[in-house]
């Protein structure tokens, strides 16, 4: 049984996009292809469409139990609108199931655009990585963005600068979540400081120590640090020790 949702903005693409069948025949420059999916961009008028089209529920368990990978793609990303959090907006999205088990499944998104993740920043060296204006713009969006989602107990799980796009406009958008998850406890202070470790990962590299500590400060909402501010970051600076 295939269940398939083309969102209410986008009905007028109902003849491109109107079912999982259509989907799965759609010709488009593929951009990534792994075991279990891939990406194909297609352009109408103007507008750029980012499918992606998954023939595997996942790896591990998730193969048989638990969310699809593209379920919890597509929900992720809804829970960031939700939330507040600049994403991608999701134009049409559904899988198939056989006998419970699940076949095939896509989601669709538009292109935000004006666009590049901040990994390509850093790895091309663009000069706005030194302009302090601009880091600041950028870094408050991301601690408020970051901060909300982990209020809400929901972890990214993947937060790298490649997943981070932000606009000529100095707009930054969340993309790419297929495993973030809500958790609690225990398991939700360590998670959350993988994300902000995963973060850190790359701006060591690339960004002065003030702009990264004004960042971590932002995310906590204190104008100075605290002593449980400062157990916090060391755990942050010491998660990736041995592993890099």
């Amino acid at each position: 049984m295939a269940a398939w949702r083309l969102t209410e903005n986008y009905q007028q693409l109902l003849g491109l996009f109107g079912s999982l069948e259509q989907v799965f025949a759609l010709q488009g420059q593929r951009l990534t292809k792994d075991p279990l999916s891939e990406v194909i961009l297609l352009e109408r008028d103007g507008v750029r469409y980012y499918v992606k089209r998954y023939w595997g529920a996942g790896k591990n368990i998730r193969r048989f139990l638990g969310r699809p990978r593209v379920k919890a793609e597509w929900q992720n990303l809804r829970h960031f609108s939700r939330w507040g959090i600049p994403t991608a907006n999701v134009v049409a999205y559904g899988l198939e199931r056989k006998a419970g088990q699940f076949v095939r499944g896509a989601l669709i998104t538009e292109g935000l655009p004006n666009t590049q993740d901040l990994a390509a920043l850093a790895h091309s060296g663009d000069p706005r990585l030194q302009d302090r204006q601009w880091l600041a713009q950028i870094s408050e969006q991301l601690a408020l963005a970051t901060a909300t989602m982990h209020r809400h107990h929901f972890v990214h799980n993947d937060l790298k600068w490649r997943n981070l796009l932000v606009n000529d406009q100095a707009q930054l958008f969340f993309i790419d979540c297929p495993g973030g998850s809500f958790w609690f406890g225990p398991m939700l202070q360590y998670r959350i400081i993988k994300d902000l470790a995963c973060l850190d990962k790359v701006a060591k590299y690339h960004l002065p120590r003030t702009v990264r500590l004004r960042f971590f400060l932002t995310y906590r909402g204190h104008a100075r640090m605290t002593k449980t501010d400062k157990g916090m970051l060391r755990r942050i600076l010491g998660f990736f020790e041995g592993r890099e």
